[in-house]
């Protein structure tokens, strides 16, 4: 992962991908991962996301992985709680209440420091890692929460049209992903309105990924 790349994009304030408001996706289609009020909800690489107060006020506990210490800093800003914060080699933890994010490589994160992941909302990091990453992303992922289950939302359009970030990831990379371990439905497929960057029409993608564990 290019960690100067994301650094930077933080540092320069250069944040087009941050959404304003709830993603609406996530508002209409949470509820197919069927959890129980408490259950702790992964978001990796979430930045400063919106979604994240969303799943606090309706119930959840939260937990993250962001790179930059700017963006976390605005969440918790955004949240009107200070956090805890505590060094645990090479990652930072910001923590309060029904809400840890691991600051650093979400590489360097381990599933003993993650702790119990109910299910994983993946809206911004498959499509933020360049193709040459993602086998890892989804693998480590896969190993640090004990597969559990997914919502995972992706974007799908001509990359030689534009290129990402964000990236596009068809049907079938995901399928190749993740076929071995989970249980597939893609549950909803939009168009994005002005497409990607307002440059390239493309197609939202949500997926919900189940396995024995949870229930399918």
């Amino acid at each position: 992962m290019d960690t100067a790349f994301w650094q930077q994009k933080w540092e320069n304030n250069d944040i087009a991908f941050h959404q304003s408001t709830t993603n609406p996706l996530l508002v209409n289609y949470f509820k197919a991962l069927s959890l129980t009020k408490g259950s702790r909800v992964f978001l990796p690489l979430c930045g400063k996301t919106l979604d994240i107060p969303w799943l606090l006020a309706n119930g959840y506990r939260v937990v993250g992985a962001e790179l930059s210490k700017i963006a976390i800093g605005q969440l918790f800003s955004t949240l009107g709680v200070a956090p805890k914060i505590s060094a645990l080699g090479k990652l930072e933890r910001y923590s309060a209440e029904n809400i840890d994010i691991f600051v650093g490589d979400i590489f360097d994160l381990s599933g003993e420091l993650l702790g119990v992941a109910d299910a994983i909302y993946d809206r911004a990091a498959l499509v933020a890692l360049p193709e040459a990453v993602r086998n890892r992303y989804t693998a480590h992922l896969m190993a640090i929460t004990a597969t559990a289950p997914q919502l995972l939302i992706c974007y799908e359009y001509d990359q030689n049209v534009l290129a990402g970030p964000p990236f596009s990831v068809s049907n079938e990379e995901v399928q190749r992903h993740y076929n071995a371990a989970y249980e597939l439905t893609l549950i909803a497929s939009t168009a994005v309105a002005g497409g990607v960057k307002g440059q390239c029409a493309a197609q939202e993608n949500v997926w919900l990924l189940k396995n024995d564990r949870s229930g399918s």
